[in-house]
């Protein structure tokens, strides 16, 4: 029976790795109609650029005559313990969105504005109108400034941006930063005469400036929207069918692996997202694909909230307890959830993620001690008896399926395992209860953020990349095909002998490229398991083999002997 747990072990991890690989690939650029697009870069740039460069002004004549506004772009910022977010003038957009705690594979700052683009890119925070005259002027006028700072001084937490022309076109937009998440809200008043606007807010191209699978489980840009509690994620691929979606939504916006720009309680509204194309400032990973959405948020007299940050669980359950629901921990998320919380606590405690894995695995290990002992017992039982259980099969070997000859084989078998004390299914069902949580294990190491760019000891730099050495995955295979060879066999089959022995190596192909957190945890639960194994050989002792008895020495006692059909001993 334990060939089938392992068989379901298996299984599982084949359909996880599958599921990762395939059902999320990258999606191919859709060509839609949008105001903005982008275009890949002609030279290569700074890989961590303070923000970008200031495109050479435009005569504000040649948008419209100004009674309000800068002759000039420049930029203000805003800052608090976790982002520094600087914005242009030019149309009151946002320019550069920096983390000071998350750190790109150069070791800076997280950029999470895309700053990969050429001229006429879509800025986060533009406005759109219906008129296209208006809205180039919304995104191209220099606004004047009320608030902000400039470089190196001290940050207020709020700008205001004001535009006003002769064409009777005004426009406010007013920015507040939270002081301390990853919040920024946005409210925006828009009129054309005596007409107030409804403008839609969009947000351009991201998230960030790292490659969207080098090395790392990632998964690319995608939408995501939440109604009722029940989120739904969209890829690129089916935007074309439906780019907008509507509803009363408690979060939208777009997601990769692990960060989301997404607007908070909109209210009832329409979001569009529109796939488009960008490529990395290094040149490494070009074409790769990027996500723009457009927002027409179901209130103009409110501020309209923007999450942007990190897939953090603290940090959104702190803002409200439906945020969450944007990690997607897969179908164990119940288990997955007091997973990261004793992770993150053991962490409190060692200073380091992989000490806190190896720590969090031997603790979730001696847990499950006795019922991976009830199953090792079971599994000894039933190889004790195997010599018995195969000359039983063998006398009916040339039996149908279809023959009710064949029931009396079954009628044999259970008497044995009544006679010995056996129950088949012991050995399995104890295995199958450890399965939910070594899923769930492997989905919040592959998922969490907490493990981004964690560094472990030697050669392993970020705990959420594959081992560069592959020394934790070999390491695992080596210990997985120990663990096999010493578990007790309850079976003969020589061709599920081969098929055990292959799983091993298999398991190891997966986890080559797999997060080095995933690999060490799987190593150190194989050892575990290992000296688990060699425990209760020695406590339980050797194995008591029963040979076959002669088919002489078997006899059916009569009915109304208070057996039947049964195999003497």
């Amino acid at each position: 029976m334990e060939r089938r747990v392992l068989l379901a072990i298996f299984l599982a991890f084949l359909t996880l790795y599958l599921w990762q690989a395939l059902v999320m690939p990258r999606p191919k650029p859709v060509e839609v109609d949008a105001p903005a697009a982008v275009s890949a870069p002609t030279g290569a740039e700074s890989p961590i650029p303070a923000a970008r460069e200031p495109e050479p002004p435009k005569p504000l004549e040649t948008i419209s005559n100004p009674l309000l506004s800068e002759t000039a772009e420049r930029e203000v910022r805003l800052e608090n313990q976790d982002v520094v977010a600087t914005f242009t003038n030019r149309g009151g957009r946002l320019k550069s969105w920096r983390f000071k705690k998350h750190r790109d594979s150069n070791g800076q700052p997280f950029e999470l504005v895309v700053d990969d683009a050429t001229a006429g890119t879509t800025l986060p925070f533009s406005l759109r109108v219906d008129d296209a005259a208006a809205t180039r002027t919304l995104n191209e006028a220099f606004y004047a400034v009320r608030g902000g700072t400039s470089e190196g001084a001290e940050s207020p937490s709020s700008v205001s941006f004001e535009y006003r022309d002769t064409q009777g076109l005004r426009a406010i937009k007013e920015f507040r930063l939270d002081s301390s998440s990853f919040i920024v809200s946005l409210k925006s008043q828009v009129h054309q005469g005596d007409k107030a606007l409804a403008p839609a807010i969009e947000w351009g191209p991201g998230l960030g400036n790292e490659p969207s699978a080098s090395g790392r489980t990632t998964m690319v840009p995608e939408g995501i929207v939440s109604i009722a509690d029940k989120v739904q994620r969209i890829p690129a691929s089916a935007i074309a069918e439906q780019p907008a979606r509507q509803g009363d939504f408690q979060f939208a916006g777009v997601e990769d692996h692990y960060f989301i720009a997404i607007a908070l309680f909109p209210g009832a509204s329409t979001i569009t997202f529109h796939p488009v194309t960008g490529s990395i400032p290094s040149g490494a990973d070009k074409g790769r694909p990027l996500m723009n959405f457009v927002l027409q948020p179901g209130t103009l007299s409110e501020p309209v909230r923007f999450y942007v940050g990190p897939k953090d669980f603290d940090r959104l359950a702190a803002v409200d307890r439906s945020l969450v629901r944007a990690i997607n921990f897969g179908m164990f998320a119940v288990l997955v959830v007091p997973l990261l919380r004793a992770l993150t606590w053991v962490n409190g405690f060692v200073g380091n993620y992989g000490w806190s894995i190896i720590l969090l695995t031997i603790l979730i290990n001696a847990v499950m001690f006795p019922l991976r002992h009830k199953s090792v017992v079971s599994m000894r039982k039933m190889q004790e008896i195997q010599p018995e259980a195969k000359a039983i099969q063998d006398r009916y070997k040339n039996v149908k399926a279809t023959d009710p000859a064949k029931q009396k084989m079954n009628q044999e078998l259970m008497a044995l395992y009544r006679d010995r004390g056996v129950n088949p299914a012991s050995g399995c069902v104890p295995m199958l209860l450890t399965l939910p949580v070594l899923l769930a294990f492997y989905s919040l190491l592959s998922t969490a953020i907490e493990l981004r760019g964690a560094p472990f000891i030697g050669w392993i730099h970020d705990l959420s990349r594959y081992d560069p050495y592959y020394v934790t995955p070999v390491l695992m295979g080596i210990t997985q095909v120990w663990q096999q060879r010493i578990t007790p066999q309850t079976g003969v089959d020589p061709a599920q002998q081969k098929m055990m022995m292959f799983m091993p190596v298999m398991f190891m192909a997966f986890f080559l490229w797999a997060p080095a957190g995933v690999a060490i945890y799987w190593f150190i639960s194989n050892l575990w398991g290992i000296g688990q194994q060699y425990l209760t050989s020695y406590l339980i002792g050797p194995p008591k083999i029963h040979p076959a008895r002669p088919p002489a020495e078997r006899r059916v006692k009569k009915v109304g002997s208070g057996r039947t059909d049964a195999a003497e001993k």
